[in-house]
């Protein structure tokens, strides 16, 4: 019980450090300096005013010295990353596959929300993530090198092909190059069998995310809607469930 808690508050100050790399990587500015500061008057923030969570409600949302509201995003960083952190905890316990699991979810996290507000998926992340995962998938995890290999070539490729057919058959682009290296760095991790489930889960929710923001916002199918966030997700699923997937799949 005390190492599950300590898992959560492990997981939950990753996810106050996660906050700043959201924050800054899009601004390209450094994410170990300046200290952390409030984003409106620039007052540094005190230690006793960045506890993850808990300084949050203390403060009642709200910047000690200015007084500007503080967006509820980064507690529910926080929180999504202790969860996280929590359920990896109780299936790997603390071992080496708990830790790259962890720090594999926590860039996920990191892309997820850039993407949400900037439509952008770094390549500082991915770029370098594309061959650390892979070795980490052969060396830690044992995964066959094999198939991490195709897993990160049709990871890439498939989105590749999907994002090419469907700029020449509309004129536009639908799929940025983001996504596309996203995927291969998943591909790469966990597999070419990942695919399999990821691709339907991701397809399947930002297919009914995204005809939900259409009628509520009243926009027609152009509407762009990030797909990283649904990569994400189905790849932060198959960690959980994509064994009994696959069971079910091909029926034992």
């Amino acid at each position: 019980m005390l190492l599950s808690v300590f898992a959560f508050v492990f997981g939950a100050a990753i996810g106050s450090f996660l906050n700043v790399c959201i924050f800054r990587l899009p601004e390209k500015i450094s994410i170990v300096k300046p200290l952390s500061r409030c984003p409106f008057c620039r007052h540094p923030i005190r230690f006793y005013d960045n506890i993850p969570l808990v300084s949050f409600f203390i403060l009642k949302g709200r910047c000690r010295n200015c007084g500007s509201k503080i967006s509820w995003r980064y507690p529910l960083v926080e929180f999504i990353t202790g969860m996280l952190a929590l359920l990896l905890f109780a299936q790997f316990w603390l071992t080496a596959d708990f830790i790259v699991f962890f720090i594999f979810t926590a860039v996920l996290i990191v892309i997820t929300f850039i993407d949400l507000d900037h439509q952008i998926i770094p390549d500082v992340l991915t770029l370098p993530g594309i061959p650390v995962f892979f070795l980490a998938a052969v060396f830690v995890v044992r995964i066959p090198w094999l198939e991490a290999l195709i897993g990160l070539l049709v990871g890439g490729g498939v989105l590749f092909a999907v994002a090419a057919a469907y700029e020449l058959i509309t004129k536009r682009e639908g799929m940025g190059g983001g996504d596309i290296k996203l995927l291969a760095m998943i591909g790469g991790f966990l597999g070419w069998k990942s695919l399999i489930f990821i691709l339907l889960c991701s397809s399947a929710l930002g297919a009914v995310v995204g005809i939900l923001i259409m009628i509520i916002k009243k926009q027609d199918m152009k509407y762009a809607v990030p797909f990283g966030p649904f990569l994400s997700a189905a790849a932060v699923a198959y960690l959980f469930f994509g064994e009994i997937f696959m069971r079910f799949l091909v029926g034992y």
